[in-house]
């Protein structure tokens, strides 16, 4: 903001504050708060230079809960992966998990699908506090894998609403929709031709 100055006075130095009126250095004041410095009587409303508190993160609530919520209080989810189809069951518990009725690590021999079931229980903070009872039928190990993890992350939206955002980031509740191509006549796969031999 530039002050007022009377031009028409030749030995007056704008630059000079001394030879300013009384309220113009008010003016060049506020002007230097433009620069990061704040005054207080700051009447021009400037925020410039000084932090605003954080504003708090917004809970992001779903719009379809595919999952549901049993009158015992656990929560139920069903998930698909290839043609693997699994139904789980959460419940308040000590982090025991069974699988047809068999011990979680009997069921999933291979430790990376035992860490890909227990990746969304870790981003939630819920590993070792709740309890899943699965049927996992059709489909291999790890197809049956990746349902349960859908399954489960279903389920624990239904039970709690404000983790869909942890779930949602994490990918937890995207459906891979990747299948095997179905085979094609004339071919030996869906792409693969048969050997062709010259002489």
């Amino acid at each position: 903001m530039v002050p007022d100055i009377n031009l028409d006075d030749a030995n007056l130095n704008p630059i000079d504050k001394d030879a300013l009126p009384a309220e113009q250095p008010a003016v060049l004041a506020e002007g230097a708060s433009q620069a990061g410095a704040p005054v207080e009587g700051n009447t021009l409303g400037l925020t410039l230079g000084t932090e605003a508190a954080p504003e708090e993160p917004k809970v992001r609530l779903p719009a379809t809960i595919r999952g549901k919520v049993q009158p015992d209080g656990s929560a139920t989810g069903t998930g698909r992966r290839k043609t693997a189809v699994a139904r789980v069951r959460v419940s308040k518990g000590t982090g025991k998990i069974t699988v047809n009725g068999r011990e979680f690590a009997e069921y999933f021999p291979v430790e990376k699908n035992r860490l890909l079931i227990e990746a969304p229980l870790k981003a939630l903070g819920l590993f070792g506090q709740v309890d899943l009872n699965v049927r996992a039928s059709g489909g291999g190990v790890n197809g049956q894998a990746g349902a349960v993890v859908l399954g489960l992350a279903r389920a624990v939206q239904a039970m709690t609403p404000e983790l869909h955002g942890i779930l949602s980031d994490g990918g937890y509740l995207t459906r891979d929709d990747r299948m095997v191509e179905r085979k094609k006549y004339g071919h030996k796969k869906a792409r693969r031709s048969f050997q062709f031999s010259k002489r």
